[in-house]
């Protein structure tokens, strides 16, 4: 059989059999793995690695291919055309029955895996590269080195000590140098590539080689111009899609970040990650993101409710929780803000009372020509504690979502203006006018369309996830008499005479209705949660409004003594494990079953 093999090696991005063509070979990956892709779906549906066969279903039936397959990194393949697999066959027929052996079990596992769309691979080898002008340091480099860790199962690769894998000048473009370096990745859990400063042949060899390439850069650099896409990112960019390519900014200590959003012009990267140097603590961050271990916080919204967010932040800190991303919808991305920010438990409590209740900020009614309430006065009660800052310069990734009624689509807010992402987010339709962009959408209150947002936070990252939803009290439970609303003469007649007038009905509020009608869809959520996502349901007081911002203390207290029960509980029962991570510092959920 090897006599009629053809050795093909194909670069990172070539396309091995394209859908539609005949099928007029089979092939067998040696080193390398390939992607599947299907017209009219998004991203690859199947991985094919060393070993394997290409290409075999439409080859053996005689058709046509039915799917496109791209290297995803150099590979090496053998190929096998119809004419010599014909004369394969005339001499060796048992060759028919291996094969139909491979289809079969092809099939079998086709029809028994469901892939899960929004599941990421995670990356087992890593090029490093510079971002802007100034190259790596060698101290991120040790840092990133350390948070793998290196017995036996992490393998770093540079020019210099390449030589010890391939042999001392060895042609990179071979296939015998694509079939050293893939086969580094059968003995190790991850291969670093370090690249050099400039685009060489080794620069590029690592790109093409890489499954993830992090584009390092100095947070602060002396110019704007240092900020620009140099050669190297340029190659990445022309190799790689974006969810394949992460931003890291690196500071000399910790310290809020600014001007990240010069770095994010005209990069087209997945995620970006500040890194402080001064320890390893935020390179361990960038590596539980890059293994799918990164643990995700997911509060829903909910109005006054949204303090017990607070309490069960709490409870959280004192078990040694360490977050390593938060979203939220409507009050839930308040919350999760004022968290990522780095706010004390206590003092947002404080800042809550200050808002709604000593200042009233759902309390000043105007003229309903664009809403209820007077926005100016809740805007500048938002804008005291959220102003100035940009999502893309918090040391904790954070995002937002809010609903765009231009598009009639969720719309989701990772960069850009802060206090602008959560007014959107929490734009309640007809109490608060919407929120509108320099671009002409126009944003309304997240909860319409998905309040607890945990899709949002798997399309963004692999791994454990803390959700927390409320369950609503139901409308029934308010014994109301209809017939008793008053008329619009009889509120007016009682606005001009209140003294002396019977009580008004014991209805629920406008304001009330309408928070209630747009969390109607919180079980929607459910279906979408994953085994190690962590649902957690504080109990609520029945007799509480979900405008009743009065109450915030108190059900702060309430959920974080529920919660602190119930993460012992999760600790001793045997259907659910909380485990420990980085060395202590972390802790993420490892299976939950509800």
């Amino acid at each position: 059989m090897e006599a009629e093999l053809e050795t093909m090696p194909l670069k990172r991005g070539g396309v091995l059999v394209r859908q539609g063509d005949p099928a007029d070979a089979l092939y067998i990956v040696v080193s390398g793995r390939f992607e599947v892709h299907v017209a009219g779906r998004d991203g690859a549906i199947a991985e094919i690695g060393a070993g394997s066969p290409v290409g075999e279903i439409a080859f053996l039936a005689g058709g046509q291919r039915t799917a496109t397959v791209i290297a995803a990194r150099d590979s090496l393949v053998l190929r096998l055309g119809r004419p010599e697999f014909e004369r394969l066959c005339q001499r060796t027929p048992g060759i028919w029955r291996a094969l139909t052996a491979t289809l079969a079990s092809r099939l079998a596992g086709t029809n028994a895996i469901q892939r899960d769309a929004t599941r990421q691979p995670v990356a087992r080898t890593i090029a490093i590269i510079p971002a802007g002008s100034k190259p790596v340091p060698e101290r991120f480099v040790t840092l990133l080195i350390q948070a793998f860790g290196t017995a036996g199962r992490t393998r770093v690769l540079n020019a210099a000590t390449l030589g010890e894998v391939i042999g001392e000048g060895a042609d990179l473009a071979s296939g015998r140098t694509t079939e050293a370096l893939n086969a580094l990745e059968a003995s190790h859990d991850t291969v670093i590539y370090v690249a050099d400063a400039d685009l060489t042949a080794w620069s590029q060899k690592a790109i093409r080689q890489a499954d993830l390439v992090l584009r390092v850069g100095l947070a602060q650099p002396e110019t704007t111009a240092a900020v620009r896409e140099n050669g190297q990112e340029q190659f990445a960019a022309s190799l790689l899609a974006g969810r394949a390519q992460r931003l890291v900014l690196l500071h000399a200590r910790r310290r809020m970040p600014k001007g990240t959003r010069y770095w994010l012009q005209g990069r087209q990267v997945h995620m970006h990650h500040h890194v402080a140097l001064s320890d390893g603590d935020d390179v361990e961050r960038l590596v539980r993101f890059i293994r799918g271990q990164a643990l995700g916080l997911v509060a829903c919204g909910g109005g006054a409710f949204c303090a017990a967010h607070t309490g069960l932040f709490k409870a959280f800190q004192e078990v040694g929780l360490v977050f390593d991303i938060m979203g939220g919808t409507s009050g839930g991305s308040a919350m999760a803000a004022a968290f990522a920010m780095g706010q004390d438990p206590e003092e947002i409590d404080r800042l809550t009372h200050d808002m709604f209740v000593t200042n009233g900020a759902l309390r000043r009614y105007t003229w309903p020509r664009y809403s209820i309430l007077d926005h100016t006065h809740f805007d500048r009660l938002l804008a005291e504690h959220y102003a100035g800052v940009d999502i893309e310069d918090l040391w904790i990734p954070f995002f937002a979502m809010s609903t765009n009624l231009s598009r009639y689509q969720l719309h989701q807010h990772r960069t850009g203006d802060l206090f602008a992402a959560i007014r959107a987010s929490g734009s309640i339709p007809a109490l608060l006018p919407p929120y509108y962009t320099e671009d002409g959408q126009m944003l309304v209150d997240g909860c319409l369309l998905d309040n607890v947002p945990v899709r949002a936070m798997h399309d963004i990252k692999n791994g454990p996830n803390i959700v927390l939803a409320f369950e609503v009290p139901q409308l029934e439970r308010f014994q109301v008499d209809y017939k008793s609303l008053p008329s619009r003469g009889a509120l007016f007649r009682r606005l001009l005479t209140p003294f002396g007038r019977a009580p008004l009905p014991n209805a629920p509020s406008l304001g009330s209705v309408l928070l209630r009608s747009l969390m109607a869809n919180r079980q929607d959520f459910e279906r979408h949660l994953k085994a190690d996502d962590l649902l957690l349901v504080p109990p609520l007081p029945s007799d509480m409004s979900i405008l009743d911002w009065g109450r915030h203390r108190s059900l702060m207290d309430a959920s974080y003594a529920w919660c602190t029960a119930e993460l012992a509980r999760l600790q001793a029962a045997p259907h659910a494990a909380l485990v420990s991570a980085g060395q202590g510092r972390h802790a993420a959920i490892a299976a939950v079953r509800r």
